[in-house]
C-alpha cells in the first residue's frame, strides 16, 4: 500500500515509516522542510511538503494515497488544550478526504483514553467521551469521522522509548536535571504504561494491515510501572536524590508534569495482542532510561 504519513519525520513517525518501507508499503511523508525531504528521501520514502495547520496539503496528500496514518502532534505543553483542538481538526480534515473511499485512516491516541474509572487500568473497548483530559478531542473527532463512513482505527500510546527519547519520562528527566531532585507524587505508587518505539511502530503496521474499522489498540508492552520506580531510576542514573511531594507540591513544582505525574495511566493491552498477534519484543523503559543516563554520565565523565 501507499501510505500517507503525518508526522513523517518525528521520533513515532519516523519509527512507522521504517516500519511500513521494510515491509513492502510505499511512503508519502508528511514534511515541513527540506531537511525532512533528505531525511524521507534517505529512508526510501517520498517527501510532501506540507503542515498540519496546512488543510489543503493534507487532502492533496490523502488524494495520492490507499490509506493514511496520522502519528503528527504538537507537543507544546503550554498550548496543550489548543494542539488537542488542532488534532481534532486535523482528523476531521483527513476523515474529510476520505470520504467515500475504502482507505483507512489510522489516528493516534493515548491509553488513558480507554480509562473509565481511576482505578483500573486502561482498555481498547473502553472509551470515555466526557474525559477531563483534553486529549478526548482527538477521539471524538475519530468518532464521528467513523459515524460518517470512514474506516477509522485507532492507535493509543503509552509512554514510547527508545535511548534518546520517553515519551513523558523525557520531561520528567529534564526537569530533575533542572531542579536538582528526582521527584514523585505522594507515594508514588501510581503506574504508567510503556513500549519501545520499535513495538509501536509495528503496531501502526499491523493495525493498518490487520485492523478493523473502529477497533482502538493498545502500544503496551509493559501496562504498569510505578512512577516511583521511574523516579528512582531517574535519581540513580542522574546522581540525585528523590524525593516525595504532596499534591499541592507537585502542582507548584512539576510544571506541566503536575498533570500527569500523580495520575494512574496503567493499561491493558490483551485485546491489541490478541487481534493482531501483536508481540512486544523491545527493551523495557527502566533498561532504556538507565542506557541513556549511563551514556550521559559517560560523555559528562569524558568531558
Amino acid at each position: 500500500m501507499r501510505i500517507f504519513l503525518t508526522g513523517a519525520t518525528g521520533f513515532i513517525g519516523s519509527a512507522v515509516a521504517q516500519e511500513l518501507l521494510q515491509n513492502g508499503h510505499q511512503v508519502l511523508g508528511l514534511t515541513r522542510s527540506e531537511a525532512g525531504e533528505v531525511i524521507l528521501r534517505a529512508a526510501g520514502g517520498q517527501p510532501h511538503r506540507g503542515d498540519i495547520t496546512d488543510l489543503d496539503s493534507l487532502r492533496r496528500g490523502v488524494e495520492q494515497c490507499d490509506g493514511v496514518i496520522h502519528t503528527a502532534f504538537d507537543h507544546d505543553f503550554s498550548r496543550f488544550v489548543e494542539n488537542c483542538r488542532k488534532d481534532a481538526r486535523v482528523i476531521t480534515a483527513l476523515g474529510e478526504a476520505l470520504k467515500g473511499s475504502d482507505r483507512p485512516l489510522l489516528i493516534t491516541s493515548a491509553t488513558p483514553m480507554g480509562m473509565t474509572t481511576p482505578d483500573r487500568p486502561a482498555r481498547e473497548d473502553q472509551f470515555n467521551p466526557a474525559s477531563p483530559n483534553p486529549r478526548v478531542a482527538s477521539e471524538l473527532a475519530g468518532e464521528q469521522t467513523l459515524q460518517a463512513g470512514v474506516d477509522v482505527r485507532v492507535v493509543r500510546l503509552s509512554q514510547i522509548h527508545d535511548t534518546v527519547k520517553q515519551g513523558l519520562v523525557s520531561d520528567v528527566v529534564a526537569l530533575a536535571q533542572r531542579t536538582g531532585v528526582s521527584a514523585y507524587v505522594g507515594d508514588g505508587l501510581n503506574n504508567w504504561s510503556a513500549a519501545h518505539v520499535t513495538d509501536a511502530a509495528r503496531l501502526y503496521r499491523l493495525a493498518l494491515e490487520k485492523g478493523q474499522i473502529g477497533a482502538r489498540y493498545h502500544a503496551t508492552a509493559e501496562n504498569a510501572l510505578l512512577f516511583r520506580q521511574i523516579a528512582e531510576a531517574v535519581g540513580r542514573g542522574l546522581s540525585l536524590p528523590v524525593l516525595s511531594l504532596s499534591p499541592d507540591e507537585a502542582a507548584k513544582r512539576l510544571g506541566h508534569l503536575a498533570a500527569f505525574a500523580g495520575k494512574e495511566m496503567s493499561a491493558s493491552s490483551e485485546i491489541t495482542r490478541r487481534q493482531l498477534n501483536w508481540t512486544p519484543t523491545g527493551p523495557g523503559l527502566i533498561a532504556d532510561i538507565e542506557a541513556m543516563l549511563a551514556r550521559s554520565s559517560e560523555r559528562r565523565g569524558d568531558a
